[in-house]
C-alpha cells in the first residue's frame, strides 16, 4: 500500500507557522502571502480532520495535537534538508584519502586524473601503518597494508603482487650482475614488513645468505627508494614499481619471483558504505587494479 501523506506544501506552511508562531513570518520564509499560509494550514487541518491552531482574534496558539505534530515535522524537515545538503555537496566536498607514501607516490597519484573527482582528493600519508580508526584519522577512505580486519570497518583487498629484485641503471652498469648468485656480492635492501629475500633466494635455487646483508628500512618503499638511488638491490613489489621500471629509474633483475600476497586493501566505515563518493572511489580503484591482478596471477601460475 502507498503512503497516505498530507500535501507537502501544507506541511511546510504549518511547520513554518508553528516554528515562528506567526503566519506573516512563515509567509516571508516561504515567499508566500499570509493568506496563502492560512489557506494551506486549513487544508492540512481538513486532511487530518483535526485542529492544529487555536485562533482568538489576533492571538495564535497551537493545540496540544498541533504542538506535537509541529515538533515531529521540524525534526523530519531538518532531516530532509540535511540529506539534501549532503547529496548536493557530494560533488563539491573534499574526499580524504589516507595511505602509505609508497602507494601514494608510485600508484595512486599517477592515476588520480582518471578519477572523476580526483581534483578534490585531499591526500594524506602515514609514516607507519595507516590507522583505520575513522573516529580519529580524519579520512573518508584508508588504503591499508594487507587485509587485516577491524570491527565496524569494511576491508576489501584491491591488490596482490609478487616480488623480484630491482637495481638502478647506474649501479647495474658498474657491477657484474648476470646470475642470481651475483646478488650475494651486492648490498641488499631489507624492509621490516614481510622481508622476503630468503624466499626469493630459495625460489632461485640458492641457499639464502645470512640476513640481513644490508640496511633495514621500515617498509618496502624506503628500500625501493634506496635502490633507486643506487645504494643496492631491493626486492620490490611488481604492482608498485611497474611505472618506475617503465620510466627507466629502476631495472628488473631475473625472472624469479616470490609467491604473490595481498599488499593493499581499501577500508572505509561500514556505516558509510552507501556514501556516493566512497562508492565511486571504491569502484574506480578496483577498476584501476583489475588489469594488474589477473596478470599477476598468471605470472605466479607460470612460475
Amino acid at each position: 500500500m502507498g503512503r497516505k501523506l498530507p500535501p507537502f506544501a501544507a506541511v511546510r506552511a504549518f511547520e513554518a507557522a508553528a516554528r515562528h508562531m506567526s503566519f506573516k513570518k512563515a509567509a516571508e520564509e516561504l515567499c508566500l502571502s499570509p493568506s496563502a499560509i492560512s489557506h494551506q494550514i486549513r487544508a492540512l487541518e481538513g486532511h487530518l480532520d483535526t485542529q492544529l491552531f487555536e485562533r482568538r482574534g489576533n492571538e495564535l496558539s497551537l493545540t496540544l495535537t498541533g504542538h506535537g505534530y509541529a515538533q515531529s515535522l521540524t525534526v523530519f524537515l531538518d532531516g530532509v534538508a540535511e540529506s539534501t545538503r549532503s547529496v548536493r555537496e557530494a560533488g563539491q566536498r573534499p574526499f580524504r584519502v589516507l595511505c602509505t607514501p609508497g602507494f601514494a607516490a608510485r600508484w595512486l597519484v599517477p592515476r588520480l586524473d582518471r578519477l572523476s573527482f580526483g581534483d578534490r582528493v585531499r591526500l594524506r600519508v602515514s609514516e607507519g601503518a595507516p590507522s583505520t580508526d575513522f573516529a580519529c584519522n580524519d579520512a573518508d577512505v584508508v588504503i591499508q597494508w594487507a587485509d587485516d580486519l577491524t570491527p565496524g570497518v569494511r576491508t576489501e583487498p584491491i591488490m596482490e603482487s609478487h616480488r623480484y629484485p630491482v637495481i638502478s641503471p647506474d649501479l647495474l652498469a658498474r657491477m657484474q650482475v648476470r646470475a642470481p648468485e651475483d646478488l650475494l656480492n651486492l648490498t641488499l635492501m631489507h624492509d621490516e614488513v614481510l622481508d622476503a629475500w630468503g624466499e626469493w633466494f630459495e625460489a632461485a635455487g640458492l641457499t639464502p645468505p645470512q640476513m640481513p646483508r644490508g640496511p633495514v628500512f621500515p617498509n618496502c618503499e624506503f628500500a625501493t627508494t634506496a635502490a633507486e638511488q643506487g645504494q643496492g638491490v631491493s626486492l620490490a613489489y611488481d604492482a608498485m614499481v611497474r611505472g618506475t621500471l617503465k620510466s627507466g629509474r629502476l631495472v628488473r633483475l631475473f625472472d624469479t619471483v616470490t609467491m604473490p600476497v595481498v599488499i593493499y586493501s581499501v577500508a572505509y566505515p561500514e556505516a558509510k558504505a552507501g556514501d556516493s563518493m566512497i562508492r565511486e572511489f571504491r569502484d574506480w580503484i578496483f577498476a584501476e587494479a583489475a588489469e594488474d591482478i589477473p596478470r599477476l596471477r598468471r605470472v605466479a601460475a607460470a612460475e
